[in-house]
């Protein structure tokens, strides 16, 4: 068997044993490159030069986007842990293993029973106008017993550009799903005596990283870091429940928001190996996490070569790869519609596994734009250039929803009678149906 090829990033006194225990005859493992730094270390990787990689805790830059860059390598990390760094922080930010203290035994264990990775990308680790009164957010406490429950749902609401209402449809969704002002809509579309589902609690999370708005749209100060200070936590290998309780407010009952970056230029503070974690931890906050996603799925790795940069669209795949139901959005118009059958083509084709449930939604229908019988109309379209046969459709109602952004409410607080409101109470039971229910 060929011996396993080791990058060695250890510093101090430590990577003169480390580098003789690996290199003794018999070991079954052979040093390769002794790195200095971060940069050299994964410049080694990069280059094939190893498939396992011995770590200090300490090293400088060592976070979750090092341990991802590696295993995109095909790189394996084993982490040295020097009694200052905490074990589990080496285990969050997706070490494959952490050795306390030097065992030269345990070292060889580790690298040789750390297999490379097979294959290229595998995951690091196992409006404008007057504002309404400004809401004050509370931050209750978490409950302790939530991680003993069952996982919750993540559902990506995303759809093409051009603003065919992908933050309002999230907004409403989660407050639908929090049954939030749901009484009114289930009277008009159910009948008075129809039973109301059961709520989930649900985080609502603004990953756009174009044109973030979750926070306008609610009334809330921008000034709060939301989801970028997730982000710094879950690359360091700190974001547990409470961290990220703190940072995702409430802003009605069961309903919390994680607000995403006030400019767009901030984007590389969203990498998608930190959303990937925070989304995890959602599962354990919330029964269900809706994110509201940027427009643009293309990869920017596919416009570069011999170079390593951030993905600016990095936070919308990673919440579609990890979505469990995708919501795609189109307003219905020709321009829309056209618009949004060219979405569903480039959601088939995004450069990373999308296995959620897709639930396609033509927004704002109306007659003026497409004629007698509008409803017909787009689902007919839809049905002959997408493939589509089961579209859900939401009337449009400007004066409530102009209403309800002037407040910084959602439909559900301001206008729960709405036309609008009740297709949004229909799509969350359709997006309900799909998932399963929490315990």
């Amino acid at each position: 068997m060929a011996a396993v090829t080791v990058l060695c990033a250890v510093r101090g006194e430590a990577e003169t044993a480390v580098v003789v225990a690996l290199g003794a005859p018999g070991s079954g493992a052979t040093v390769t490159r002794r790195c200095d730094d971060l940069t050299e270390l994964l410049a080694a990787a990069a280059a094939g030069a190893g498939t396992v990689a011995v770590v200090s805790a300490d090293l400088p830059g060592l976070d979750r986007e090092t341990v991802g860059r590696l295993h995109q390598a095909g790189v394996r990390m084993v982490a040295l842990a020097d009694g200052g760094t905490p074990v589990e922080r080496l285990h969050a930010i997706g070490s494959d293993a952490v050795l306390e203290g030097l065992d030269e035994a345990a070292l060889l264990d580790a690298v040789r029973d750390t297999a490379p990775l097979r294959g290229v990308g595998a995951p690091a680790g196992a409006g404008l106008g007057v504002p309404g009164p400004a809401r004050t957010p509370s931050w209750p406490e978490v409950d302790d017993d939530r991680t003993a429950r069952t996982p919750g749902t993540v559902v990506a609401v995303w759809g093409p550009v051009g603003a065919p209402g992908r933050t309002t449809t999230a907004v409403e969704l989660a407050a639908a799903l929090a049954g939030i002002g749901g009484r009114a809509a289930r009277r008009r579309r159910r009948g008075p005596d129809a039973p109301a589902p059961a709520p989930a609690t649900t985080l609502l999370v603004d990953a756009d990283t174009y044109g973030s708005a979750l926070a306008a749209r609610l009334g809330l100060l921008d000034d709060a870091p939301g989801l970028a200070a997730a982000a710094r936590a879950a690359g360091q290998g700190a974001l547990d429940l409470r961290t990220l309780a703190r940072h995702s407010p409430v802003v009605a009952p069961g309903m919390r928001v994680l607000t995403g970056i006030t400019r767009a230029a901030r984007w590389p503070e969203l990498p998608s190996s930190a959303l990937e974690v925070v989304l995890e931890r959602a599962r354990e906050l919330v029964d269900v996490t809706v994110v509201d996603c940027g427009p643009v799925i293309e990869a920017d790795e596919l416009l570069m070569y011999d170079t390593h940069a951030p993905q600016r669209n990095g936070a919308t795949l990673a919440a579609l790869q990890a979505a469990d139901v995708v919501v795609v959005v189109g307003a219905a118009d020709p321009i829309g519609v056209q618009r949004l059958v060219r979405a569903l083509e480039d959601l088939r084709e995004a450069p990373v596994p999308v296995s959620g449930r897709t639930v396609v939604v033509a927004n704002r229908v109306r007659a003026s734009a497409v004629g007698p019988k509008p409803d017909a109309a787009v689902r007919d379209a839809l049905d002959r250039y997408a493939g589509v046969g089961d579209v859900h459709t939401v009337p449009d109602d400007g004066p409530a929803l102009d209403a309800a952004v002037l407040a910084g409410r959602t439909l559900a607080e301001h206008a729960p009678s709405s036309p609008a409101r009740a297709a949004f109470v229909e799509l969350a039971g359709r997006v309900r149906a799909l998932v399963p229910q929490p315990a």
